[in-house]
């Protein structure tokens, strides 16, 4: 079962500044921690993708706070804080040390999913409370967050959302049986639904993936034990696949990742304790590895990677943990690397580019 936080209580904002150990990489991983209303971090070594905490981690962030996006200048991360319906702007300090700029700026109601595009010109947070996206400009050099208009209704209960590669189209999944997927142009940050849209897939699709090129989508059904694939058409629209949905015999799949060269999907099994891995065909087609499932600590929930693409960390909700593997790009084989308690059931993972 999917277990979500239920720490909607406030906390006095605070401000909260650590310093790493020395090192010769400025590699970092963040993960928000909901139940504790902590973000932890970890310095990666990028030659073993093994992780060591950081001194003064963990540390203290908003209530329930939920996804964590990175600015691709490594100077900023923010935090969509669930129970008080507010974003966070922490700076990153060159040896991996947060601190967090107050005030706050205000969102939606339950906001659990961040999105930023590529330039870091645009952050987008998914409401869920509201059925609403939340539109921000960001300072370049400051990292503060305007909005832009107010939040944009959807009129679906939002799961995940993501940006195509080229930034100029937003995917946002909607619960439900069937789910959706609703698609949005981006015009200077302000979202424009696609004709078509929304577009039916399976039962309450938590899981959504983009192939690094921009032509393919794929969500994780996680109610019907099923994978969806879509092309991505030029105008950001999207067709479902010959043979899609793809029955899973997994159970409660959940998050999903394609790697950073395209040529593999993993599948986060919340309810089988493992990863599946499949290969991606030209035409954007899946088939299971011959040596996939790989296993995890119990329920796995989310995928991240590195900017290598090297190696993979999955989210485990029961441990809980989060859980390093090496990623073999001529096989795409897992093989895991280590496992680290956080203490409580880890929401979201972000690794500086």
């Amino acid at each position: 079962m999917l277990k979500r936080a239920t720490a909607l209580f406030f906390i006095t904002a605070s401000i909260a500044t650590w310093v790493g150990c020395n090192t010769t990489t400025n590699r970092y991983l963040y993960a928000a921690i909901p139940g504790a209303d902590q973000l932890v971090a970890y310095r990666e070594d990028p030659n073993s993708g093994v992780l060591t905490v950081l001194a003064g981690s963990p540390i203290t962030a908003g209530p329930a706070v939920q996804s964590i996006v990175i600015h691709p200048s490594k100077k900023f991360l923010y935090v969509a804080n669930s129970g008080e319906g507010d974003i966070s702007l922490f700076t990153i300090s060159s040896t991996g040390g947060l601190t967090e700029k107050t005030p706050r700026t205000a969102a939606g109601t339950v906001p659990t999913v961040l999105a930023l595009d590529a330039a870091g010109g645009f952050l987008y947070a998914a409401n869920a409370g509201s059925d609403s996206i939340s539109v921000f400009s960001v300072d370049p050099d400051l990292g503060t967050l305007s909005p832009v208009g107010p939040p944009y209704t959807i009129g679906i209960v939002p799961l995940n959302m993501k940006l195509s590669p080229s930034g100029t189209v937003l995917y946002v999944t909607g619960a439900g049986s069937p789910g959706y997927i609703e698609a949005f142009t981006l015009t200077s940050g302000i979202p424009t639904l696609v004709t078509g849209s929304p577009f039916q897939t399976g039962t309450n699709p938590h899981g959504l993936a983009i192939d690094p090129s921009g032509t393919h989508l794929y969500t994780a059904n996680t109610s019907d034990n099923s994978i969806s694939a879509f092309s991505i058409n030029s105008d950001g629209s999207l067709t479902q696949l010959s043979g899609s949905p793809i029955g899973e015999s997994f159970f409660s799949p959940l998050g999903m990742l394609v790697d950073n060269s395209g040529k593999y999907l993993y599948v986060a099994n919340e309810g089988s304790t493992n990863l599946s891995g499949y290969a991606i065909g030209s035409d954007g087609g899946l088939t299971l590895l011959t040596n996939s499932p790989f296993t995890t600590a119990s329920e796995p929930s989310f995928i991240a990677t590195d900017p290598t693409g090297k190696y993979l960390f999955v989210g485990n909700q029961a441990g809980p943990a989060i859980q390093s593997f090496l990623l073999d790009g001529s096989t795409g084989t897992l093989t895991s690397v280590a496992s680290y308690s956080v203490g409580n059931t880890p929401a979201s993972i972000a690794v500086t580019p």
